[in-house]
This record gives structure tokens, sequence and C-alpha cells, in this order.
């Protein structure tokens, strides 16, 4: 599991906001705070609810809302469905299949989070 945080631009149907969003490699979902979400865009509601395990396997979420929003990373515009999720610590997670689909690289050495505008740009054509 590969950790880092990093400010980005968040915009949705009903505004934007400024997160400090945690990358992480070892969540499965990007994910969202209810609060934050809220005010971002309209939540979703998922045709079946989810339920989650945490990191530790002690403790299941209810998950019955998501969604969509446009972020940007080094100026580059990427979108993608974040899942809301009650109780959580972060204002937004960006989690595996994000970062798989975006190609989005994490550099420890300059902790920072790398994307190329020419993948963003190809695979939006």
């Amino acid at each position: 599991m590969s950790i880092l945080k990093f400010p980005m631009l968040f915009k949705g149907s009903k505004g934007q906001a400024n997160l400090v969003s945690l990358f992480d490699s070892g969540a499965s979902f990007s994910c969202i705070r209810p609060d934050v979400a809220a005010r971002l865009a309209n939540l979703e509601p998922l045709p079946d609810v989810m339920h989650i395990q945490t990191a530790s396997g002690d403790h299941e979420i209810r998950v019955e809302h998501t969604v969509r929003l446009e972020f940007y990373l080094n100026d580059t515009r990427l979108s993608d469905e974040l899942i809301v999720i009650p109780g959580l610590s972060e204002e937004a997670i960006i989690g595996a299949a994000t970062m798989q689909k975006w190609r989005i690289k994490l550099d420890f050495e300059h902790d920072t989070v790398w994307v190329d505008p020419k993948v963003a740009v190809a695979i939006l054509k």
C-alpha cells in the first residue's frame, strides 16, 4: 500500500472546492465524505447498497450513494465516480481504480502525484 496527500480542485454540478486528497493504492474505490460531496454535487443513490470492509476487517460500512466529480491534477482535468462514505476521516480518497484508469503515478521521492496530460487527452477523445 502506498499513500500520499495532495491538494486538488474538485468540481461538481453544485460547486467546487479545493480538497486535500489522500492517494491510497490500497483503497479499491475512490471515496468522499458525505458533507463534502453534498456541497459539490447531487448524491446519486446506488441501485444496490454496498457493504465495504475497513482495512482492519473489523468494521463494515454501509454505502448508499455515489457522486460524479471532475478533479484537476497538475492542471489536467480528470473525472470519476466517488462513493460516499459516512464517517470518512479524509475529505476525499483517490483509490487504485481511479489511479489505474488515469495512469496516475505516486512519486515518493518528491512527495508528489503525477499524471501525463497526454494520457488524459488520449482517453477523453
